[in-house]
């Protein structure tokens, strides 16, 4: 069974910080790729960083210079490092793995935490 279990969200004021973690269970998690998406009512899940399996990352133009994605292959964790925090950076925050198992490529989503942010 996969399991994806985010953690670390909350309420925090504007210019503060959060760490997000999602501990993966159930793939081989040094090959998969890890994304963080985030998504507020009413709109479309967007993509907010992601770390290839190799360790290569991408970001939002949104978060970047601000958020750090990075990952612990002995932990089966990854992580969002999230500072100077803003307002609209409140969404629900999913934690993602893609890979490719038995030939078949596979995504797999948690169940989302909740950041929210004050001015």
């Amino acid at each position: 069974q996969v399991q994806l279990v985010e953690s670390g969200g909350g309420l925090v004021q504007a210019g503060g910080s959060l760490r997000l973690s999602c501990a993966v269970s159930g793939i081989t998690f040094s090959r998969a790729t890890m994304a963080w998406y985030r998504q507020t009512p009413g709109e479309q899940r967007e993509l907010v960083a992601s770390i290839s399996n190799s360790g290569n990352t991408k970001y939002a133009d949104s978060v970047k210079d601000r958020f750090t994605i990075s990952r612990d292959n002995a932990k089966n964790t990854v992580y969002l490092q999230m500072n100077s925090l803003k307002p609209e950076d409140t969404a629900v925050y999913y934690c993602s793995a893609v890979g490719i198992r038995g030939g078949l490529r596979y995504v797999y989503w948690g169940q989302g935490t909740q950041v929210t942010v004050s001015s």
